[in-house]
């Protein structure tokens, strides 16, 4: 008798992640035999835990917050989307049992925003792995220019200089260009128990849409202020939604059933 596929999620805190919720909606909408699980990995214990998925019988996990770059260091592989992307938030587990690292993060931004991104400007707040995928989502997309918002200037300088398109860094608390099309949040700023993200939104001009990658609570202090501008708002869940569909076929061998998005995320805002 065949095993049950098994896959789960990684990340430090962790019981906040919705992804179990997903995974395993689509698999009773499928009939397949699986599960999905969250585990909690301290950054120290990370190296340990991905090297055991296979003697663990699993067929990969989702990366999320604090481990999308540090991970890649105890990887056999990486992807091409990852390579581009430069971070990792799945790691499937091959047959001959390497760890090969995949972004699904850039797919779950280009499905909701990707039309909004095409020969605009797009401002990216934050520098780490979910800034990346933005960064590439942008390039992807046709964006004209990418505006790098974080504290971490440096880091900010690279992610910019990678992908290739013209624009600048700015510092947090800057105004946003006049011209931009599309802000995304890539911090964790605005999540419940964290500081808000307080931006200027007064510059965007009528037509500019605010995406949020977090979506504990749905509605962050970012989305309440683009709301209270009248602008069009994009939550989390999209993102999460997005990429977790990628994820799902590399982990379970089927496309999941995206007609029941709308039953799905009624199911995740309760």
């Amino acid at each position: 008798m065949r095993e049950p596929a098994v896959a789960g999620v990684i990340g430090w805190p962790i019981s906040h992640s919705k992804s179990p919720l997903i995974h395993r909606f689509w698999l009773g909408k499928l009939g397949l035999d699986g599960d999905y699980s969250r585990f909690p990995v301290r950054p120290e214990q990370l190296g340990t835990f991905v090297r055991a998925l296979p003697v663990m019988g699993m067929r990969g996990v989702n990366v999320t917050v604090p481990h999308k770059l540090a991970v890649m260091a105890h990887l056999d592989g990486l992807a091409p989307e990852a390579v581009a992307v430069g971070a990792v938030n799945t790691i499937v587990v091959g047959n001959d049992h390497r760890l090969i690292g995949h972004n699904t993060d850039a797919a779950g931004i280009i499905g909701p925003a990707g039309a909004i991104m095409a020969g605009r400007p797009v401002l990216v707040i934050g520098s780490g792995g979910a800034a990346r995928a933005a960064a590439a989502a942008a390039r992807d997309s046709g964006a004209s220019a990418l505006w790098v918002m974080a504290r971490n200037y440096n880091a900010a300088g690279a992610l910019l200089a990678a992908s290739g398109l013209p624009g600048g860094v700015m510092a947090m608390g800057d105004v946003p260009p006049a011209d931009t099309g599309l802000v995304f949040n890539a911090t964790t700023l605005g999540t419940a128990g964290q500081p808000a993200l307080n931006i200027n939104l007064s510059a965007l001009p009528a037509d500019a849409v605010v995406f949020d990658a977090v979506y504990v609570p749905l509605e962050t202090p970012l989305l309440a202020a683009a709301h209270a501008r009248g602008l069009i708002t994009i939550d989390g869940l999209d993102m999460l939604i997005g990429q977790a569909a990628e994820a799902f076929r590399l982990f379970f061998g089927a496309a999941p059933p995206r007609r029941y998005d709308g039953e799905l995320r009624a199911m995740l805002t309760k």
